[in-house]
């Protein structure tokens, strides 16, 4: 009997760091001592003021529904961020509120997207985007970086994976899987290849832009040039720890950002009333809590560093941003322990969880099955343990 279940959804992969945070919690419930490092998600409560606001929202009857593109303040307040912190002009008519950044992103390849048309991904990736592509029925087309050149791609590479089809480039900066990001003249040297190419649109998330420990952000929509086909990314989950607050936005261009509200309005309407109250009380409050919290974020990724270049052949960089290292274990490929024998990163993933109970996420989720994605947005004494644990793992493979 054939599967009722669309072909749209049978092309679709797992998330493959939601199905190892899975197993994990599920080691975990049958009386394993796991020590989680696969998720992206701050370990820090939400800001006290961003809390009080969500309560006095409540209080105060925000509990209708909201429009589509998110209330008119937000975005009004939206829209003074990005000319604060990035100076980027965007109105706030072209901004649109939606259900965390994942949602946005989805919202901009399907506003774009005809089925056929190519989409450029810079390898490592975030997991979703090759997936949303192929909800969109586009075409991918990789563009392979190594640790050796930090995980970014140069201007020749990216000149020459451009075709005529090619109508989107789709990038994270800081980087999730790598930490690594843009410096203003590296976008500038990116920025003239796309200036040659008047049908490629730039998406840029840019949610991980306050977990930066080494340089100033920089995002690729200050460049005039190509302005009017860049759409900025950005969101609240991880520079105030809100993650499950879901509130992420876009800044566009007007026609743009219409289409998305259009989309948006079809698929789930407006956010949540009181996630918008609480965001709202984010971007308008200052940045203390975050620079607090990226000054932990970054004593962590010194351990982390410090911890894993005792491990002999890993191949280890200094990701200057977001909360991750990605380091090349593709050494210990053919090595093995109690019959296990370790052939790729997938297999190194399933090693470490079973016998050392560490749980980390494979590279080839991220395009690079050469790597390892090790999240340290967790407790200091959690990566102390883990670091030691993962030492004894590497060490038994033989």
């Amino acid at each position: 009997m054939n599967s009722p279940i669309a072909d749209r959804v049978n092309r679709l992969s797992e998330s493959q760091t939601i199905q190892m945070a899975k197993l994990s919690r599920e080691l975990k419930a049958k009386g394993l001592d796991i020590i989680d490092l696969s998720l992206g998600e701050p370990d820090f409560p939400t800001p006290l003021a961003v809390k009080e606001a969500a309560k006095k929202a409540i209080d105060d009857g925000y509990t209708y529904y909201t429009p589509v593109a998110g209330y008119a303040d937000l975005r009004e307040a939206i829209s003074r961020k990005f000319k604060r912190e990035n100076n980027l002009d965007y109105n706030p008519e072209q901004i649109v509120v939606s259900t965390g950044a994942k949602h946005s992103i989805i919202n901009v390849v399907l506003s774009l997207l005809n089925p056929g048309e190519e989409a450029i991904i810079p390898t490592p990736y975030w997991v979703s985007y090759s997936e949303m592509i192929k909800m969109a029925e586009g075409d991918i087309k990789f563009i392979k970086t190594s640790i050796d050149q930090d995980f970014k791609i140069t201007p020749a590479q990216l000149q020459d994976a451009l075709t005529p089809k090619s109508k989107l480039l789709i990038f994270s900066s800081p980087c999730n899987p790598t930490g690594s990001f843009y410096s203003k003249d590296e976008l500038a040297a990116l920025v003239e290849v796309i200036a040659n190419h008047p049908s490629l649109h730039v998406i840029s998330d840019e949610i991980y832009e306050h977990i930066n420990f080494d340089g100033k952000h920089e995002s690729i929509a200050q460049f005039e040039v190509i302005r009017d086909r860049v759409i900025t990314v950005n969101g609240v989950s991880k520079g105030f720890a809100m993650t499950g607050w879901r509130i992420g936005y876009i800044g566009a261009p007007l026609a743009i950002a219409k289409a998305c509200d259009k989309i948006q309005g079809q698929f789930t309407s407006g956010t949540s009333s009181i996630s918008q109250r609480a965001a709202l009380a984010a971007l308008e409050g200052g940045l203390e809590t975050t620079k607090e919290m990226v000054s932990v974020f970054k004593r962590r990724r010194d351990l982390v560093l410090e911890e894993l270049r005792k491990i002999p052949n890993l191949r280890v960089n200094t990701p200057p941003g977001a909360f991750y290292v990605f380091p090349d274990v593709s050494a210990y490929f053919g090595k093995s322990y109690n019959g296990f024998t370790v052939q790729n990163a997938d297999d190194l993933c399933t090693y470490l969880i079973q016998e050392v109970h560490v749980g980390i996420v494979t590279g080839r989720a991220f395009g690079d099955d050469h790597c390892v994605r090790i999240s340290y947005a967790t407790s200091t004494e959690k990566l102390q343990e883990a670091m030691r644990r993962l030492q004894k793992g590497f060490a038994q493979l033989v």
